[in-house]
């Protein structure tokens, strides 16, 4: 018989960086009134077939993973995670650009912009 008082938490779809979760937090401070979280998808677009997408929600969807960070709720919609198991997110900026950037062991391939990914 397992003893699930002993039982190790289950690991999240995806792995945040300390700056990932900064960014939630300082997403979360401005988000509008309704907003409950930040939720990341894999909308069919580009020119490899998917693409990461940041969001705000308003509600909770039932088989979406939910992750708790300091700074906010973040969500993995129930459809992508099988994209996303393993990932790492984090957000990086510099003098040209900013925004959240992965590495996802599940992508077997990316377009040149970098813009959408296959599996």
């Amino acid at each position: 018989m397992v003893d699930t008082k002993t039982r190790p938490a289950p690991k999240a779809a995806v792995v945040l960086t300390a700056a990932a979760e900064k960014r939630i937090a300082d997403l979360m401070a401005q988000a509008p009134e309704d907003a409950v979280g930040v939720k990341l998808s894999t909308p069919r677009r580009g020119c490899s077939g998917l693409a990461y997408s940041v969001d705000y929600v308003s509600e909770e969807q039932a088989f979406d993973e939910k992750i708790e960070t300091p700074g906010g709720t973040f969500y993995i919609d129930g459809a992508s995670v099988l994209y996303l198991v393993g990932s790492t997110m984090d957000w990086r900026e510099d003098d040209f650009t900013a925004g959240f950037v992965f590495e996802n062991p599940n992508a077997k391939g990316a377009c040149g912009c970098g813009e959408s990914f296959m599996v």
